[in-house]
């Protein structure tokens, strides 16, 4: 036998069978436990503890290399230049000679001045054999005062033309060694500014060489005002303050020195001063015109905190470092930084000796992420 059901009777039997299934799905899904959740993967970071020792103080700044003295060598008479005795770029002594000037007309005019007191010299003498006659005839009366006092005379202005005669001889001398040019100070020459064959005259503006003395050598550089009670502080504590010339490029030093002249006054214009430092120089690595970079050494930051300058994150909210707790979970504190420099950064306030920090790996540590010690991939750019 056949039943055949009526279309409104198969739309209600095919929604119970929908409401059956779906009943049965929802049972299910109370009867059964959920599935456990995933737990967030330790990320693998460089840790570094805080150190507590002891930091140089140092005031940065940037310096040109001078001459601790630079001479001009001039002719200081005139007269043609026979030869010169020095290479270009040389070292020299001081005092040793440099050039020589045709000295013939010198020495003939001293030759002549020479002569010329010889000649008042044999006039003074037969002048005071007659005073001494006329000394002897006034005793007898056989003479006036008159011719006696005349004598005197006569003797004094001899003696007076004898003493200008050797005011000459010295001039002359003088003139004579000048004609013999020699270094005033040891350092190292420059270009030949002058050939010989060339007449030279004591009014040149160029002279001959410049001689620069660099070895020792100094170092002009500027530091903010500001800085100037620090330096007289310190000045006070240790009487002579270092200074460390670096290389413009690179962490390379070049020299250490010490500090002789803090100006002694502030300019307005730029609020800084100036400052000298002077540098022993035997291997020439510091030459005149030469840019590098000057640290001033005040004193030191007596067992001050440090970490290596990675550790420092800057914020909107400032400067801070990622905190590795005792449950190996990461805090991002706020910290104080005193100065970075060399690759090290002085904590002032925010860190304590022994905690540790996160060097490197900080691009993917969020707070209360936990954190295992392991070498870090290089993160982008900061």
């Amino acid at each position: 036998m056949n039943l055949k059901l009526s279309p409104p009777a198969l739309r209600r039997g095919s929604l119970i069978l929908a409401m059956l299934v779906i009943g049965g799905f929802l049972l299910r899904g109370l009867f059964e436990s959920p599935p456990p959740a995933k737990a967030t993967p330790a990320v693998p970071a460089s840790l570094v503890q805080v150190k507590q020792e002891d930091v140089p103080n140092f005031l940065i700044g940037v310096g040109t290399v001078q001459a601790l003295a630079s001479v001009t060598v001039k002719a200081r008479i005139d007269g043609q230049l026979e030869r010169v005795d020095y290479i270009e770029g040389q070292d020299v002594k001081a005092g040793q000679i440099l050039a020589q000037l045709d000295a013939r007309p010198v020495r003939a005019q001293l030759e002549q001045v020479q002569a010329q007191k010889a000649r008042d010299e044999a006039q003074l003498a037969n002048a005071r054999l007659d005073l001494d006659r006329y000394s002897q005839l006034i005793k007898e009366e056989a003479t006036s005062r008159q011719t006696l006092d005349t004598q005197r005379a006569l003797v004094a202005q001899l003696q007076a033309a004898v003493q200008t005669d050797e005011a000459q001889i010295h001039y002359a001398q003088v003139q004579l060694g000048y004609a013999t040019i020699t270094a005033p100070l040891s350092g190292r020459t420059g270009a030949r500014l002058v050939d010989p064959g060339n007449i030279v005259h004591a009014s040149d503006a160029s002279g001959l060489v410049v001689i620069n003395q660099i070895d020792p050598i100094s170092v002009l550089f500027t530091l903010p005002g500001d800085a100037v009670q620090a330096i007289n502080h310190a000045q006070q504590d240790s009487r002579r303050l270092t200074v460390l010339a670096y290389a413009r490029e690179g962490d390379e030093l070049l020299a250490r020195g010490t500090l002789v002249l803090v100006n002694n006054q502030i300019d307005v214009a730029s609020g800084t001063v100036q400052l000298k430092g002077r540098f022993a120089n035997p291997q020439h690595v510091l030459w005149p015109g030469q840019y590098v970079n000057v640290r001033l050494q005040l004193g030191d930051h007596g067992q001050a905190l440090t970490v290596p300058a990675p550790v420092v994150q800057r914020g909107q909210a400032g400067t801070y470092a990622y905190v590795i707790g005792g449950d190996g979970k990461a805090e991002m504190r706020p910290i104080q930084v005193l100065q970075i420099q060399d690759g090290k950064a002085v904590i002032a306030k925010g860190l304590q000796a022994g905690e540790t920090v996160v060097l490197d790996g900080q691009y993917k540590i969020k707070a209360g992420v936990q954190v295992v010690a392991g070498p870090a991939a290089a993160g982008p750019a900061r």
